[in-house]
């Protein structure tokens, strides 16, 4: 698992950036985002990358009520996500789908190396608990993330802005 943060807020599992960093400078093959918005993402060459969020999605806008922020601070963080992320569109191996799924995780995939950022009601996803997991082979927990991601990824629209 990734250092965490030092933190004085109850229920604080905030990853420093550099893990961040780290994680996903590791891949060489693929980097996944299943994510209501994620502002951190940088592409890498030779690197093939899918993206999945949906700021007009009404699960977005309930997961802003859910955790305190409101609708609008919500659907705000994925279109200004959606704008960091839209240099990216014209990369080869880069990819952008929309999808409007309730999400009861966020998941983060650099080549084998998953981290599943768990949602807890009422609670913002950075306060949550991240679980790191490796793909070994088709059957464990990792295989189920990236199962439900591949369900997700299939059904969700291409964002071509």
């Amino acid at each position: 698992m990734p250092p965490e943060r030092p933190c004085h807020r109850r229920g604080c599992w905030a990853i420093l950036q550099t893990a961040w960093r780290n994680h996903y400078n590791s891949a060489t093959e693929e980097i996944d985002i299943l994510a209501y918005s994620a502002h951190f993402l940088r592409a890498k060459t030779g690197v093939n990358v899918r993206i999945l969020g949906d700021p007009e999605s009404r699960v977005v806008a309930a997961r802003g009520v859910e955790e305190g922020i409101g609708a609008e601070v919500t659907a705000a963080r994925v279109k200004n996500a959606l704008a960091l992320h839209r240099p990216l569109l014209g990369v080869h191996g880069v990819e952008i789908r929309l999808h409007r799924t309730v999400l009861y995780n966020s998941l983060y995939r650099a080549d084998d190396q998953i981290l599943i950022n768990t949602h807890a009601y009422g609670t913002p996803a950075a306060n949550a608990p991240v679980m790191h997991l490796t793909h070994t082979n088709d059957e464990g927990p990792a295989s189920t993330y990236l199962s439900s991601f591949n369900r997700i990824w299939t059904t969700a629209q291409p964002h071509n802005q």
